[in-house]
Order: structure tokens, then C-alpha cells, then sequence
């Protein structure tokens, strides 16, 4: 029988784990911990680290793990260079569950940097009103910078940030355009600051800036080793299908 451990977090998990359910799979999904209350899950689920790339490949080995997906967040750079390692030291296969960038079109207004100090810096010095569309683990970044007002949107509620002007959205995703224009509007927003996570559901923000002419500093994703890739649950179901693996 296959033992599928998913990495999720994204809604490309949650779909995989309702298509792993209907199709009777043995499968559990992980999810980091980052969010107090993540979404009930059609399988098991389990939450926390393993401990690194050791802690990993013990827990699959352990638990007769056959298939290992990598569904994470794009940023999720650390965690998905550990599930390759991990899958090679335990000798399980791993596909990883991505999807595509972000692309600017016309009208879009995008600074491009490589990072959270870049994005910082694409900012200024002359006081704006920004939207960071970050989520709270990289907030902390922009704490030196305390000329701008900031716009946060979290999942959780949280300890207010050392921000001294900022206000604090609490809503989850997926957003629309109409929720999103309302956003921008009623605060004043000027600049977005955002990573380019890819999907359907944040892409609203995107769609909102163009539309009123906002620049967005757009923060490209982490570089990850080459790992087996799929771009939808149809090419996972397909793989865990075809994927020849002993004792399976």
C-alpha cells in the first residue's frame, strides 16, 4: 500500500489532499505551523517540524512513507531544500507540487527585487502608504523603515508588530477584485509591496494595483534546488500512479 506524506500549507495541497481522499489513498498532510487555525483537511493532518533534513528522513523511514509531495508555499525555501534532501537520505521519491510565477502584463507597474531588504529599499525615504501583502513572518523587516504607514493583512490575529503606524486586516483568502479595490481605496493605499507567490487566490491585489495605477514592489521567489516538478493535482495523481517504487 502507498504511505503519502504531503507538505502543504497552499491551496494546490488542499485540493491533492480532497483528490487523495476520494481515491481512498493512505496520506497525511503536514503543515508547517505558521497558521493558528489552518483549514480542516479531507486526511490526516499533523502539524509542527520534523527537525531538520535528519528529523525528516526518520519520520519517513518510520513510517513507511512510499511517496513524499512537497505542496509548500513558494517561499518556503528552507523547508522545501530539506524535503530533497530527506527524500534522498530515506530513498523515497519526491515530487513537488508547484505553480507557475506571477507575470507583469500591460499596465502593470512592478519593481522586481530579490528580497524583503531589497523591497525595503525600492520604498524610499519619502513617507508612502503601503500595502504589505507579506504575511507576519517578514513584517519584522520593514521595522527600521517607520516612515510609511503600513496596511497588513494576516490569517491570525497577532501581537501588534513594531510598526508604529499600521493598521492590521484579519481575513483569509481568496480575495476579489471588488474586495481588494474597496482595500486599496479606503486606506489610502499608494505603493503594494508583495512576494510572487503565483495562484489565482492573491492574485486579486495584483489585478487592483493595475487597475489604479499603483506601482507594486514585487519580491521574486527564493531559488530551490531542481527537484521533480508537477503543475497540477492531475500530474500528481498520474505520478504517484506510474512512480515504480519497491515493495509498492
Amino acid at each position: 500500500m502507498r504511505h503519502i506524506l504531503l507538505l502543504g500549507g497552499t491551496t494546490e495541497a488542499s485540493a491533492l489532499a480532497t483528490a487523495l481522499a476520494t481515491r481512498g489513498e493512505h496520506a497525511v498532510l503536514s503543515y508547517a505551523g505558521r497558521t493558528d487555525h489552518p483549514r480542516a483537511q479531507a486526511i490526516p493532518t499533523r502539524v509542527g517540524g520534523f527537525g531538520g533534513i535528519e528529523g525528516l528522513a526518520e519520520y519517513l523511514t518510520r513510517e513507511g512513507v512510499t511517496h513524499l509531495v512537497d505542496a509548500t508555499h513558494p517561499f518556503a525555501a528552507r523547508i522545501s531544500a530539506n524535503a530533497i534532501a530527506a527524500a534522498e537520505l530515506a530513498g523515497v521519491p519526491l515530487l513537488a507540487l508547484t505553480r507557475p510565477a506571477w507575470e507583469a502584463g500591460p499596465g502593470d507597474r512592478w519593481i522586481r527585487v530579490a528580497d524583503t531588504a531589497e523591497a525595503v529599499v525600492a520604498l524610499g525615504t519619502e513617507a508612502a502608504r503601503v500595502f504589505l501583502a507579506l504575511g507576519r513572518q517578514t513584517i519584522g523587516d520593514f521595522g527600521h523603515a517607520t516612515q510609511h504607514f503600513y496596511l497588513l493583512r494576516f490569517v491570525d490575529p497577532a501581537a501588534p508588530p513594531a510598526l508604529p503606524h499600521h493598521h492590521l486586516v484579519v481575513d483569509r483568502g481568496p480575495f476579489t477584485l471588488a474586495g481588494e479595490l474597496a482595500l486599496l481605496r479606503e486606506h489610502r493605499v499608494q505603493v503594494v509591496v508583495a512576494k510572487n507567490a503565483g495562484g489565482s487566490g492573491a492574485r486579486a491585489k495584483l489585478d487592483a494595483a493595475r487597475a489604479l495605477g499603483l506601482p507594486v514592489v514585487m519580491i521574486d521567489r527564493p531559488a530551490i534546488p531542481d527537484r521533480p516538478q508537477a503543475s497540477s493535482v492531475a500530474q500528481v495523481l498520474d505520478w504517484l500512479d506510474h512512480r515504480v517504487v519497491r515493495g509498492v
